[in-house]
């Protein structure tokens, strides 16, 4: 039986299934309570139990989001099932902590990962156009310094408490969720009253379609940096195909839930100032490509016991501290004012000194 799961899984229909499960899973997220065009965000989900542990006090994006939470314990499940939960570590992690932080900068500028802005493509919102545009540059040159033989080293066996720490640290979180405790007066944990962190949807809801998409997606190795990598190293379209099958799945239910407005300025969560859209997001696809996945997939490796990208993830909840605490994050556009958002002078800088540093990384870290 787990011999034709896996084969399933490991064939084109098994990544469109997985691509079909998120299109459905976050417009009815959204639905069920989440921010608009923000069924899921890796991101922006980071962001917000950041703010909730206090590590920025940007009071409308602070929540402990029980999605990233399933997301990690889901793939545990599907791993220790499939009896693929291997502790591993060693591979330049301190590296892979710094991509992680420049990663989340540069989603911030653009307010939303990967799989955000596809979702807000199927929403309807053009701006996601030149965020995906950006994406695929990042990659692009990523995957030139792959072929020039970039490598962060291999990573090793290790304890099995290092593959747990991750899983163990999503399962602490819950119960901070669940329990609310206030560590001390006007302190963590903290919980918006307002703006996008007070929006979401009901913990069970969040959990079940969390822990549903975490299985599939390490079953399938769903990855939107790797389906593109795929594409331009080797014409390989396998993992693509679970992309295409989540947008036209996501864009059929926001059309039967009446959550599409085409348009670029006022969407919601998200500015129309393009230029740093596209930026952003070269950055944050240059530095997932630097450190071998998105940040879905670096959760769901995390979850099968890969301490290299638990610490990728940590270097993403800290940058989105970084990225509030020093107003380097994106503003939305201001509808009532018809001032068009974008991000700071400080965070201009960010978004350049971040592709900075990850061009050094990649020149500087190949094997002759």
């Amino acid at each position: 039986m787990s011999e034709r799961l896996t084969r399933f899984f490991a064939s084109r229909w098994g990544i469109i299934l997985a691509g079909a499960v998120i299109g459905v899973l976050a417009p009815l997220l959204q639905y069920a309570g989440n921010p608009a065009n923000m069924g899921i965000c890796v991101a922006c989900f980071e962001r917000d139990i950041a703010g909730a542990l206090g590590l920025h006090r940007a009071a409308v994006v602070q929540y402990i989001r029980p999605e990233i939470i399933a997301f990690v314990l889901g793939a545990t499940v599907a791993a220790l099932f499939f009896r693929e939960f291997k502790a591993r570590a060693g591979s330049a992690p301190i590296v892979r902590f710094f991509l992680g932080m420049f990663a989340m900068i540069g989603s911030l500028a653009f307010l939303g990962c990967p799989w955000r802005a596809l979702l807000r493509l199927t929403g309807g919102d053009l701006n996601a156009i030149l965020g995906l545009a950006g994406l695929a540059v990042g990659i692009t040159i990523g995957v030139q310094f792959l072929k020039a033989g970039y490598n962060l080293g291999r990573s090793y066996p290790t304890y099995p408490a290092v593959g747990w720490i991750m899983p163990v640290f999503m399962v602490g979180l819950l119960l901070l969720r669940i329990f609310r405790p206030q560590f001390s007066e006007g302190g963590p944990i903290f919980f918006s009253e307002s703006g996008p962190g007070f929006l979401y949807a009901p913990l069970l809801i969040s959990l079940g379609a969390g822990l549903l998409i975490g299985f599939l997606a390490q079953r399938t190795r769903f990855c939107t940096m790797g389906s593109i990598r795929d594409v331009i190293l080797m014409g390989d379209t396998h993992l693509i195909s679970g992309l295409g099958a989540l947008v036209v799945v996501a864009f059929v239910t926001n059309l039967l839930l009446g959550q599409v407005s085409f348009g670029f300025f006022g969407q919601p969560v998200a500015h129309s100032s393009h230029l740093w859209n596209f930026l952003g997001m070269v950055l944050a696809g240059l530095a997932f490509a630097l450190a071998g996945g998105c940040p879905g997939r670096q959760l769901f490796l995390s979850g099968e016991g890969d301490g290299d990208a638990g610490v990728f993830v940590l270097g993403m909840i800290v940058g989105a501290g970084f990225a509030h605490n020093f107003a380097l994050a994106g503003k939305p556009d201001a509808v009532a004012d018809g001032i068009v958002g974008g991000i700071s002078t400080a965070g201009m800088v960010a978004v350049l000194l971040g592709l900075m540093v990850c061009l050094v990384i990649g020149f500087t870290m190949r094997k002759k």
